[in-house]
């Protein structure tokens, strides 16, 4: 008997930009997205831990080329440092392991602000997902391993406090790839001599992407015909997929250049092709084409000539 193939997913491919809840883990949510849209392939742009909420860039189909351009832009996050204890994971999830009867005033704290603005250096979390020896730290934790993570230079553009009540402080920051908020928690607990650590995270942004592009898993199950049970060749699925943004929006931060359907086609088949336009840069080491506002492909532009490195399916 034959053997019956993999039913592939939808060739669908955009941005969409979830407003992850607590409780729920960065990959849990990606195959739940990818499940309502009947995508084939999705993945995100940086992981949000269970217990925080906010921002998930989540990318389907041919977006998925572009996650590295997302993860390398500034993220912003709102947090709530609760004063007195360290714990484990630095958050709520793990057991305490120092405590202070010292709580920090309003001025104690904006003191040593300044200190943690800038490029600094940082020790992630013995809960991260940083490899040590080619295992993720948390699997050694979670083994009662003592995992030695040497600090890293992070880049935090602004730390503004919102709130302080003694017993917990809200801040607000931005910041640069691989930062760890939860870090930034326990070393200022440990700079006020009180201890500290996160009671709450939201990430609110992740650069191009703003709190304006969020959309809900309800808003998303309330539109999808598999939640209503329907067979996907029969169904439609415009309404949901009328909440991607364009790939070609992650890619903002690079030169966009607008070509020609010959052109676009000629750059596709790999061949370089010679850019024109009063925008046009003449060298640039990377930059996009579109046509018709459609990401064509990524490349670099020599002497007007512009060369693809990876194209898009149109």
């Amino acid at each position: 008997m034959a053997r019956r193939g993999k039913k592939k997913g939808r060739p669908i491919s955009g941005w969409l930009i979830l407003d992850k809840p607590v409780g729920m883990g960065s990959t849990e949510a990606v195959s739940k997205v990818k499940w309502l849209f009947q995508a084939d392939k999705a993945g995100h742009a940086g992981t949000l831990d269970p217990l925080a909420s906010g921002m998930l860039p989540i990318a389907l189909g041919e977006a998925t080329k572009t996650v590295p351009y997302v993860q390398d832009g500034a993220k912003v996050y709102r947090f709530t440092v609760a004063w007195g204890e360290e714990r484990s994971t630095d958050d709520l999830e793990g057991p305490v392991t120092k405590s202070s009867d010292r709580r920090p005033s309003e001025a104690d704290i904006r003191a040593i602000m300044p200190k943690y603005t800038g490029v600094i250096m940082q020790t992630p979390p013995q809960f991260s997902a940083i490899k040590i020896a080619g295992e993720r730290a948390y699997d050694l934790a979670r083994e009662g391993e003592a995992v030695d993570i040497p600090a890293r230079e992070v880049e935090i553009g602004r730390l503004d406090l919102i709130e302080h009540s003694g017993e917990r402080s809200m801040f607000e920051i931005e910041c640069g790839k691989g930062t760890y908020v939860r870090s930034l928690a326990r070393d200022m607990g440990r700079d006020l001599g009180c201890y500290g650590h996160i009671s709450e995270l939201r990430r609110t942004g992740v650069d191009p992407f703003t709190a304006d592009d969020f959309v809900t898993l309800p808003d998303l199950e309330a539109v999808s015909p598999m939640t209503a049970g329907e067979d996907r060749q029969d169904a439609s699925f415009d309404a949901l997929d009328d909440f991607l943004i364009d790939t070609v929006a992650a890619l903002e931060c690079l030169p966009q250049v607008a070509v020609s359907d010959d052109a676009a086609t000629k750059i596709r088949l790999g061949n370089p092709v010679i850019v024109r336009g009063r925008d046009a840069p003449i060298d640039a080491e990377e930059a996009c084409v579109t046509a018709r506002g459609k990401l064509v492909a990524i490349g670099a532009i020599e002497h007007g000539m512009f060369k693809p490195r990876r194209v898009f399916a149109g």
